[in-house]
């Protein structure tokens, strides 16, 4: 893109957001996204989804940071029209078949590259909606008619450096932005078990579960960005960083006045946590 290109694009952006509702800042949510049959299921969690997108005001556009999103470097979807990707395996046809063609937004994206000054960040045209994006969406918005863009993890990089880049987006939430981490708080399917998946947890994950969820509501955010010194429950319950990193991007934009309220917390198949957040 070309600086003339990319000064047209932004100048484009700042005429879209000219028009939007400046009342409200949107709040910031962190989903546990679970099982991508939660994506066409209508349950306990899926409900909750639908219920607190009726409870906000109606965003501009989605912006999602998704754990299924693992990238060397830091991208943000740029496209039109983002494809529906079934990056899963071993589920019914039914899940195959879903579609769900919520438009892109170029403006948006350019946008969020040039707030972020910690990295330098790619626009692609690529990737599209990975599970952890539209299994949550498409209850909230399910007309797709709202603009819906990913932003990558970069998995080179550690819990702090992602605490700090979201903090660099803020200013997309007084442009009607709802800005969405997709993950799981407890994740380890390794030791899934199929007898608790209705639900229920291992001791050892409600007891991850607790300590995330205290420093949550304290606002303890240096404890859960050091999450490897909180125990061997929570390394249990964070075997690999991609599903807890989003959380990151949430408490990251939390204003200093901002509180927290919980929802869907619920852990099922014994070592997974469906634990949600609304900062507001």
């Amino acid at each position: 893109m070309t600086q003339l290109h990319k000064m047209d694009t932004l100048n484009q952006f700042k005429t879209f957001t000219s028009n939007l509702p400046k009342s409200d800042i949107m709040p910031v949510l962190f989903m546990g996204h679970g099982s991508p049959m939660n994506g066409i299921e209508v349950n306990e969690f899926s409900k909750g989804w639908s219920d607190m997108a009726k409870s906000i005001s109606l965003p501009s556009a989605v912006l999602v940071v998704s754990a299924h999103w693992f990238t060397h470097g830091t991208k943000v979807t740029a496209m039109d029209m983002p494809p529906t990707i079934h990056d899963f395996g071993g589920f019914p046809e039914a899940l195959f078949n879903v579609q769900y063609p919520a438009p892109g937004s170029p403006l948006l994206a350019a946008e969020t590259a040039r707030l972020v000054k910690t990295t330098s960040v790619t626009l692609d045209h690529d990737w599209g909606l990975d599970h952890g994006a539209w299994t949550v969406i498409r209850h909230m918005y399910p007309k797709a008619d709202i603009p819906v863009l990913q932003l990558s993890i970069d998995y080179t990089k550690g819990a702090q450096h992602h605490y700090e880049l979201a903090k660099e987006l803020a200013a997309l939430r007084k442009k009607g932005v709802l800005i969405l981490g997709s993950g799981n708080m407890v994740h380890n399917l390794r030791m899934l078990s199929w007898e608790m998946i209705n639900g229920g947890g291992y001791d050892w994950a409600i007891e991850a579960s607790e300590k995330f969820k205290t420093a949550i509501l304290n606002k303890d955010h240096q404890s859960l960005i050091h999450y490897e010194n909180l125990g061997s429950e929570v390394r249990l319950a964070i075997p690999t960083p991609e599903h807890y990193l989003p959380l990151m991007y949430t408490l990251g934009l939390q204003a200093e006045k901002e509180q927290v309220e919980l929802f869907n917390d619920k852990a099922v198949g014994g070592s997974l946590t469906m634990t949600s957040i609304k900062i507001a």
